[in-house]
This record gives structure tokens, C-alpha cells and sequence, in this order.
């Protein structure tokens, strides 16, 4: 590469990760343009890869409304879509989410679900009561629904699997319950997980693509994928794209706040995890890599979290 097309190269980085500084910068938008792109890029390779996103379903619309004009490309680029807290956790855990909160959230789920995509709500709640509250008003809603026992995701419920069934799921249209699991530090081994994981009949499991630092292979992956019953469910790996891990394999030691320049500030309610300009190139590069290291293994989709970034740069 001659050194005028780095020097390009290097003033179109810099252009672009200057954008954050300019008051007209679209943060939905670059949300969106980031999914379609990962979107794109997995379908590629696999045309039945399945893509879901979770939380900030406000970018569905091209206004702040769930009325307003639909963003169709982003719509088109997505499979299906996560929404935490629904009913239950958004305040406190095992307490009912405000009603406002609720009322809120649902238009923007329900025109998804119309526009055929399969919402995939999760909960925090531990009592039975409320538990069985979450259930009941989630399918009321057309909605597949977790009730997480613990914030951490790190458990398996003991409560009955909503809907379970001995079927074989191929796609996210015939799931009916899911399991959320994506920190496994309760079990001793990744044997130990995967026998745990297999011997339950979950249509569709999400959890991470590495154990203790060690990634699923494409064999552990098949063996995930077997329900108790013999049926076969959709295993999916969990990835953040709104924020950077430090306990992640791209992490370096050296780096902090500034330094990539899109590593922006630590969120406080979740330690090691930093804000990131996820519009910069560098950062999207390190999720296409880590899209690609999920797609061979031998998972049946990806799902995004932290989608909800926009939020924190529009202030």
C-alpha cells in the first residue's frame, strides 16, 4: 500500500470517528446502518443465520413514534427483536414494570410482530405468582417469554418450560420458549453446562460463544442443539455491540477511556463493560471478527444487545 492511500485511509477514519462531535450526527441511524451491515454480512454466509436485537426497539420507527413511518431496512435486516423487562424488572427485580413503561414498549412489539418477526421478551422475576403473571400476559401478547430467576442470566429455571414440546425448530417462527443463559461461572466445566443445557427442552437457547475463555466448538455446538426429548432446538451466542468487554479476547490491557479513541466511559451498573462510538470502523471490525468466530462455530443465529446505545449519545 503506497503511502498516499494510507494517508487517505487515515483522514477518512478520522473524519468518520470525528462524527460524534457534530451536532447533527443520527445516532438511530447509525445504529441501524450498523445492524443491516452485521445483518448482511452473516446472511452471506449463511443465508438462514437468524438475527435478533435486543432492547431500543424505538429505532424500529424513523420517528420517535410506534405509529411513524416504518424503518423498513432495518426491519428487513432483522429476524427478530429481545425486549428486557417488559412486564416484570424494570425498576427492581420480581417487581411489576410501570405501566407507563409497559405501554410504552408494546406498540413498538406488537407492529413487529405484525411485520412477522418473533419478539422475544425476557423477565426478572422469581416468585411463582409473578412468574406465572409474566407468562400468561406475554402470550396474551403473541410473545415468547424468559422469566430470568436471576439478573446475572446464570442460571437454568426449576419452573416449567412454557410450551414445551418434543418438535424439531428450524427457524425462530416455530420457537415457543427460550432459555437465556449467557454467564455459565456457576458450572465447573464446559461438560458440566452443556449436560445442563441438554437436559432440558428449551426450543431455543442463547448463550455465549466462549466458557471461561475457551470457545463452543462446532461438535459442542451439535450437542447443544439436542432437546432431553429428542427434538432439536436453535442454539444462538450473545453479543454486545453497544459496548466493549473487558474480559473479552479483543481486550487490551493498555486501553482506556479515549484510547482506541471510540472506547468511551465505563457503565456503572455493569463493571469491565465501556460505552463505545459503535459508528467508528475499528469498532465494527472487532465485531465482525466476532461475528465470524460465532457463525464457525456452528450457531444457529447472533443476538445483539446494548442496540439501546443511541440512548446515551443523544443525552
Amino acid at each position: 500500500m503506497n503511502r498516499i492511500f494510507r494517508i487517505v485511509i487515515f483522514l477518512s477514519i478520522v473524519a468518520f470517528v470525528s462524527c460524534d462531535k457534530e451536532p447533527d450526527i443520527d445516532y438511530r441511524q447509525e445504529m441501524r446502518k450498523f445492524v443491516i451491515g452485521i445483518s448482511k454480512n452473516a446472511k452471506s454466509q449463511r443465508s438462514d443465520f437468524a438475527i435478533i436485537v435486543q432492547n431500543g426497539v424505538e429505532i424500529t420507527s424513523t420517528t420517535e413514534k410506534p405509529d411513524g413511518p416504518i424503518a423498513s431496512e432495518y426491519i428487513s435486516a432483522i429476524d427478530g427483536q429481545g425486549q428486557e423487562d417488559l412486564f416484570y424488572g424494570y425498576a427492581k427485580d420480581n417487581k411489576p414494570t410501570p405501566a407507563k413503561v409497559t405501554d410504552h414498549l408494546k406498540p413498538y412489539l406488537s407492529r413487529l410482530k405484525d411485520e412477522g418477526k418473533v419478539i422475544l421478551t425476557t423477565d426478572y422475576c422469581t416468585s411463582l405468582e409473578n412468574i406465572e403473571q409474566s407468562k400468561q400476559q406475554n402470550q396474551s401478547n403473541g410473545f415468547v417469554s424468559f422469566q430470568a430467576t436471576s439478573r446475572e442470566l446464570d442460571v437454568i429455571p426449576t419452573t416449567p418450560i412454557q410450551n414445551e414440546n418434543s418438535n424439531s425448530i428450524q427457524n425462530l417462527q416455530q420457537v415457543e420458549n427460550f432459555l437465556y443463559i449467557i454467564n455459565p461461572e456457576n458450572y465447573a466445566s464446559k461438560q458440566q453446562f452443556i449436560n445442563a443445557v441438554c437436559a432440558t427442552n428449551y426450543d431455543l437457547v442463547i448463550m455465549d460463544l466462549f466458557f471461561d475463555g475457551l470457545d463452543f466448538t462446532s461438535d459442542e455446538i451439535s450437542r447443544l442443539r439436542m432437546k432431553k426429548n429428542g427434538g432439536t432446538r436453535m442454539v444462538i451466542a450473545y453479543m454486545s455491540i453497544g459496548e466493549a468487554e473487558e474480559y473479552r479476547y479483543y481486550w487490551d490491557k493498555s486501553w482506556k477511556r479515549g484510547n482506541p479513541s471510540w472506547l468511551d466511559k465505563e457503565n456503572p451498573k455493569w463493571k469491565g463493560n465501556y460505552k463505545v462510538h459503535y459508528w467508528n470502523p475499528e469498532w465494527q471490525a472487532i465485531v465482525f471478527d466476532y461475528l465470524t468466530q460465532i457463525i464457525n462455530a456452528g450457531f444457529d443465529g447472533v443476538y445483539l444487545d446494548i442496540i439501546d446505545a443511541f440512548e446515551y449519545y443523544e443525552g
